[in-house]
């Protein structure tokens, strides 16, 4: 490492996180005079957004990841490193990682979020989270295991629990995810299980707000309600969760306990970033409020972008939307400010072009609003999958998707249900 820093005396950058923001400032210092270390636990991106469709079966998981080495193979100024950050040194300018430490003249951390809990531990060991690919194998994993183990049961009653299936959460998330499986139900159970009737399998939605998908708008949200329903999901709104045993989940309300084998945690995230951040820059989301700057206060050299991030400012309140877009908006634009730096002019204050928001609950079934432009249905349902699919890096993932996407439309059985690796919960420390 001493070698590297000796030998190049360019402006070290060092981008912690390799996720939608990391990633773009990564792009946008290419053949700039900086020196780029990019620094992650894993050592590809991974498309969010598609992540349920690997949980379900629709899509195996390299489809929606891609190397960091192959993504950036052409770009000289750039290394990678796969490293886990456990410290910021803000005041020597250096963070400190498990392979040890690294110096830096300009800091991003675009580290995202995990899931949120909300303190509840019994919650945490027993559901299952979804925010990278390993989680979205689990669920794949446990979601066929519950239904193989159905088959061994000798009743209704016993099977009951293995063929309940509850997602926590009315997002985007949630909604697609539920939809996927209510598909399965739907189209698949039957098929690759005769000995069940899709009668005997249930999907949950649930949800802690009087309405689904709560960004988008009342028509949006609306219509996913009535897509859902009419693909058999049971939605329980103004409900809130109490507890989950790995056997029943229960609520505040009067409604009866479910019991489930699984359940899917969608309902919140928090943000996720190493020691060395001052608690009271930490705001509502466990997340790192920044300056119009994108800088964090304090520091004229360290930004954080994306999840992680709360830009409080009288334009955004209550922080950017935790979504794709702000973070690659964020990422092209903190590549400019250190450039800004670096040639001492001034920095700029950010600005949010919302592109829209979008979700699909199934087969031909979307919902999109761009702007005043507002659509449902099978029209929506192709904008959707052309932005997905445009949106995958690599034209081999492209491909792959799309050759999927079309196999499972036209046989309504489409996808690659395999146990790989047997999910099984590590013992409770």
């Amino acid at each position: 490492m001493e070698q590297v820093n000796q030998q190049s005396r360019r402006p070290k950058v060092i981008i912690i996180g390799g996720g939608f923001g990391g990633i773009e400032v990564a792009k946008k210092l290419r053949n700039k005079p900086v020196e780029i270390w990019l620094l992650d636990q894993n050592n590809h991106h991974t498309f969010q957004p598609l992540l349920y469709q690997v949980a379900t079966g629709s899509l195996e998981a390299p489809s929606v990841a891609f190397p960091f080495r192959k993504m950036f193979r052409k770009q000289k100024n750039l290394h990678f490193r796969i490293a886990k950050v456990d410290r910021i040194d803000r005041q020597a300018n250096q963070v400190w990682t498990n392979i040890g430490p690294f110096e830096y003249d300009y800091l991003v951390v675009a580290t995202g979020a995990t899931t949120n809990f909300f303190g509840n531990e019994d919650i945490e060991y027993y559901s299952l989270p979804m925010k990278n690919l390993r989680e979205s194998v689990n669920i794949r994993s446990f979601l066929l295991q519950n239904i193989e183990e159905a088959l061994l049961q000798d009743s209704p009653e016993s099977q009951e629990p293995y063929l309940n299936f509850v997602v926590v959460g009315g997002g985007p998330t949630g909604v697609e995810l539920s939809g996927a499986i209510a598909e399965i139900r739907n189209h698949i159970l039957a098929v690759d299980y005769p000995e069940l009737k899709k009668e005997q399998m249930h999907v949950y939605l649930v949800e802690g707000q009087s309405k689904i998908l709560g960004n988008l708008s009342p028509q949006a949200s609306s219509k996913a309600e009535e897509y859902l329903r009419k693909l058999g999901v049971t939605l329980l709104l103004n409900h809130r969760v109490t507890g989950y045993d790995g056997d029943q989940i229960t609520f505040e309300q009067s409604t009866p306990p479910i019991p489930t084998k699984t359940v899917i945690w969608s309902a919140g995230v928090m943000g996720e970033f190493p020691q060395g951040i001052p608690e009271e820059l930490i705001v509502r989301g466990r997340r790192i409020r920044t300056e119009g700057t994108c800088l964090i206060p304090g520091s004229s050299r360290a930004f954080a972008i994306g999840d992680v991030a709360a830009m409080i400012t009288e334009e955004t309140p209550n922080g950017l939307p935790g979504v794709a877009p702000a973070a690659q908006q964020q990422g092209r634009f903190v590549a400019d400010q250190i450039m800004r730096l670096i040639n001492h002019q001034p920095l700029q204050q950010f600005r949010y072009r919302d592109k829209g928001s979008m979700a699909t609950v199934g087969r031909n079934k979307a919902v999109v609003d761009l702007g005043k432009f507002r659509f449902q249905g099978f029209f929506a349902w192709w904008v959707w999958m052309l932005v997905h699919l445009m949106s995958l890096i690599g034209f081999r993932n492209r491909l792959v998707t799309f050759i999927n996407w079309t196999l499972s439309y036209i046989t309504f059985n489409g996808g690659v249900r395999l146990i790989i690796n047997k999910y099984e919960r590590k013992p409770r420390s």
